[in-house]
């Protein structure tokens, strides 16, 4: 078993970038959610309300991050993000800490982009070094920072659990050809496997010289539906639909991939092997 892609979201909801190496961090890949986008009242905005920030590009330069739009709807914007800004309370779950705020002109590309009334305004923000967040205590057996993902620092996928789901998704649309793209689930790290599903009884794994703890199945939602490319809902709300028929696990949900901390800090490539090194009982 080896890494097969590797992945940040600079901006959460946003395109990924896909690297050949990437940088372990505490509290995730460097770069990885390190920014996202709120409401007026600071609540954090994603595809599950705005499926169309899927089409948002992100390219990353030495001092400089530059959006365009896949359709080209609207002429790319390039910014310097910043420590320096308005501080700015932003809730996202049911954590509430202290962002950055990146400017008005970033912010107005946003609002053209979500297509928001005048009266409302959005505001992107990027995550503050001295208000970090910390992952779950229930679940972290120590103190663990984490970026504006969802909860954990690490997503892990495996191609042979995708190859499972597409061969199911198959056989339910025989005459309708539906594939689904590992981009779906907006992974960090995916691992190329031969029996799907496995990850599920991994508890301790090495990439390279890095070790995770594997915290716990990923819960999968609509944003699963969103093509990542185009910014559109699947009508026949796949993946979702085929995963909830082998893949619900009662008040789990839906699950695809595993969350993971990290336990040291390096650099993981392509190509990497990965060691179970303790499975769950």
């Amino acid at each position: 078993m080896i890494v097969s892609e590797l992945w940040i979201y600079p901006i959460k909801s946003c395109q990924g970038i896909k690297l050949q190496q990437a940088e372990v961090t505490s509290k995730g890949f460097l770069w990885d959610r390190e920014m996202m986008v709120i409401s007026q009242k600071g609540k954090f905005l994603t595809q599950r309300q705005f499926p169309q920030l899927a089409k948002v590009q992100v390219l990353i330069t030495s001092d400089t991050i530059t959006l365009s739009l896949q359709d080209n709807s609207l002429p790319p914007i390039t910014f310097t993000p910043t420590l320096q800004g308005k501080e700015i309370e932003v809730e996202i779950w049911r954590d509430h800490t202290i962002a950055i705020d990146q400017g008005n002109v970033v912010a107005d590309w946003f609002h053209q982009v979500l297509e928001l009334t005048p009266e409302k305004r959005c505001r992107l923000v990027r995550q503050s070094p001295q208000h970090l967040r910390p992952v779950n205590p229930k679940i972290a057996t120590k103190p663990t920072p984490v970026s504006f993902a969802d909860g954990y620092p690490f997503l892990l996928t495996t191609t042979a659990s995708l190859a499972e789901l597409n061969r199911r998704i198959a056989e339910t649309y025989q005459d309708v050809e539906l594939t689904v793209s590992m981009k779906r689930f907006r992974p960090n790290i995916v691992v190329e496997t031969s029996l799907p599903f496995d990850e599920d009884n991994w508890r301790l794994v090495q990439l390279g010289n890095i070790r995770f703890t594997v915290a716990k199945p990923c819960s999968r939602c609509i944003i699963t539906t969103v093509d990542q490319q185009k910014g559109n809902i699947n009508k026949l709300k796949e993946p979702l639909r085929t995963l909830g028929t082998f893949r619900q696990f009662g008040e789990q949900g839906v699950l695809f991939g595993e969350n993971m901390i990290p336990q040291n800090r390096g650099i993981i490539r392509v190509g990497d092997k990965l060691q179970i090194l303790e499975v769950r009982a």
